[in-house]
């Protein structure tokens, strides 16, 4: 998939302050990823802060390596699922320890000192909701920085020293807290485990700045699709991914487990496939973007509505008021990039008459 429009090759001065991007997208991936899907509540608002410490610096540290790599979503897509691994083995260890949740099935899927359903549906949805989604509508509402780093070096060291806090706090609260009042028995990951998840991590981020000019320029002058295709396979796309994990919860879950792990891989890879050859058209413009992004975001928003009834009110009047707050966004972002497009088009027609 291609960058954005805007040329990564553009310096940036140490004059240039980037304080709008940075916290947009440090809000932003949290509120997507555990905000819109339900994942965090009204009522539970204030873990927000150590979700935008983990989450939020998280995808600011992936948007930044794949700016100075001058890499494409690729790789950017390989970052997330790096970040997507650290949490869940090193972090909070979700896909470690067995399922807490009630009226989840423990054992669904667990095989090797692994969650492999529960695994699989966070990898896919980490690294879309809350890392490649959140920069790409970062980027699109501060278009004119989006091919730059923002971060210097003291913005860098702020950011580890924060990320690396947040970690412990949601390790903490996680581990030592929301576990024990969900009466889980204690869980100590093996060493094994742990050492896995980092050599894990550690081939991603070899692997993203391996491929970092993978469809970074393309000569394909096929027409490109609708943007309204675009967005509408990528709400039915990202809707159905909440079908893995759905497993986990339903009554009588599809058996055997593999066959869920099968149909989950090809239809990433069915996705992956579809997006990235659609992007790689010249045709592939920033209204295509937009409605790409803006129909996964309108997908994990939706699933909630499925079991919203047995929430408590303020739980259900928080979830509105952050949807009212997400379709305002989307409705100013779709102005912005419509307006740009306008613009592109107004000087394309004046240049061609000289």
């Amino acid at each position: 998939m291609r960058n954005s429009a805007i040329d990564p090759k553009q310096p940036s001065t140490a004059r240039q302050h980037f304080a709008g991007p940075i916290w947009t997208l440090l809000v932003l991936a949290p509120f997507i990823g555990e905000l819109l899907s339900g994942s965090t509540r009204a009522s539970i608002l204030f873990v927000l802060i150590p979700e935008i410490m983990v989450w939020g610096v998280g995808a600011l540290f992936c948007r930044e390596l794949v700016r100075r790599w001058r890499a494409g979503v690729t790789s950017l897509l390989l970052l997330g699922l790096a970040l997507s691994i650290a949490e869940e083995f090193i972090i909070q260890q979700t896909s470690l320890a067995p399922l807490p949740f009630p009226g989840s099935h423990a054992d669904y899927g667990r095989v090797w000192g692994m969650n492999l359903v529960y695994f699989l549906f966070m990898l896919g949805y980490e690294s879309i909701w809350v890392v490649v989604v959140p920069v790409q509508i970062t980027e699109m509402f501060f278009a004119r920085q989006a091919g730059q780093a923002w971060l210097q070096l003291r913005g860098t060291i702020v950011g580890c020293v924060a990320f690396l806090l947040g970690s412990r706090i949601a390790w903490y609260g996680w581990t030592q807290q929301a576990r024990p009042r969900l009466h889980a028995a204690p869980y100590h990951p093996p060493i094994a485990m742990i050492g896995l998840g980092l050599a894990a991590i550690g081939t991603l981020i070899a692997i993203a700045y391996v491929v970092r000019n993978f469809g970074a320029s393309s000569t394909d002058r096929r027409k490109a699709i609708s943007p309204w295709m675009a967005g509408i396979t990528a709400f039915v796309m990202g809707g159905a991914w909440f079908e893995v994990i759905a497993q986990c919860f339903m009554p009588k879950p599809i058996q055997p487990y593999w066959i869920v792990i099968a149909v989950g891989v090809a239809w990433a890879g069915l996705a992956f496939a579809l997006f990235f050859r659609w992007s790689s058209a010249q045709a592939w413009s920033e209204v295509h973007r937009f409605a790409a992004n803006a129909g996964a975001t309108l997908a994990c928003m939706a699933i909630p509505y499925m079991t919203i009834a047995t929430w408590p009110k303020i739980d259900v009047v928080g979830k509105i008021i952050f949807d009212a707050v997400t379709l305002l966004g989307i409705l100013l972002l779709a102005r912005k990039v419509l307006g740009r497009r306008k613009i592109a088009g107004s000087s394309e027609t004046a240049i061609q008459r000289m």
